[in-house]
């Protein structure tokens, strides 16, 4: 465990609860966060969260901007569900997204686990744009990234971060709960 790892874990949980509150100062917290696990990824050869961690920071001033727009007079966010068509096709676009990234990275890189990192980041890229769009099925997305990560930093020895992903699990349950009974 390393200071730069013990930032973002605490960055990480303000954020992830920040979004279940539907706040928009969750934006400023996540874009610390993920240049701060943007260097810690990159030190640790998994690459696809590195980059990941790039794509979270466009990512998120994109969602910044989106979430200004759907303010209510309540101060808070509106919630949208995905058609049956929609879920199919995002699912789709992960699977073979998340093969070819693996592939790639697993041919061109040292990568240390290309697939699984793979497979987390592609899935983690489509439950940030999902959020950023404010719709219900992010939060099932990262219930799958969470019990794949906690393994995956267990693994890696990154052990302060798979905790940070346990706390995330938890939190992204607590999000799907409470964006359902606005969505």
């Amino acid at each position: 465990m390393t200071w730069l790892e013990s930032i973002a874990f605490v960055l990480g949980v303000a954020n992830v609860t920040l979004v279940v509150r539907r706040s928009l100062w969750n934006y400023p917290v996540a874009l610390v966060m993920v240049s701060l696990y943007a260097l810690l990824f990159w030190r640790e050869r998994l690459y696809s969260d590195a980059a990941l961690q790039l794509f979270f920071f466009a990512l998120n001033l994109y969602g910044w901007i989106i979430w200004r727009r759907s303010v209510t007079q309540a101060g808070e966010v509106r919630v949208e569900r995905l058609s049956s068509t929609e879920r199919g096709a995002w699912f789709a676009g992960i699977a073979v997204a998340s093969l070819g990234w693996g592939a790639a990275m697993a041919h061109w890189t040292d990568a240390a686990m290309p697939f699984w990192d793979a497979a987390n980041a592609v899935t983690s890229v489509a439950a940030q744009i999902l959020l950023a769009r404010r719709r219900l099925e992010n939060w099932l997305l990262w219930i799958v990234v969470d019990l794949s990560s906690i393994a995956l930093y267990a693994v890696k020895g990154l052990t302060l971060t798979a905790i940070l992903y346990v706390i995330f699990l938890g939190l992204s349950l607590w999000g799907y709960r409470e964006w359902r009974g606005r969505a």
